[in-house]
């Protein structure tokens, strides 16, 4: 997070999951950042990364993905499948 944090990088997750569900989540990871509940999936649609009925009891979830937006809300970089935060970090550092 340290690293993150130099570069002027607040990371955010988007969870599918409800407020509740999203919550315990974090307490149990015991993350540091912020993760946003999507129920209805508006932010997952928007990014095309809606996995249908592939959730728990049929439910819609988010594929994973990982994006670096720039302060305009521009697309800079994005890794389509499970990166670890070494990957991420190595291509917020090639930011302009």
């Amino acid at each position: 997070m340290a690293s993150f944090e130099q570069l002027g990088i607040q990371p955010v997750a988007i969870s599918a999951d409800t407020p509740e569900e999203a919550s315990a989540m974090v307490s149990k990871a015991g993350l540091t950042f912020p993760v946003l509940s999507d129920r209805n999936a508006e932010a997952v649609r928007h990014y095309d990364l809606l996995a249908p009925k592939a959730g728990l009891e049929g439910r819609d979830i988010s594929a994973a993905a990982e994006f670096l937006i720039d302060s305009s809300g521009t697309v800079r970089w994005r890794k389509m499948s499970e990166a670890g935060a070494a990957q991420f970090l190595a291509a917020a550092k090639l930011l302009p």
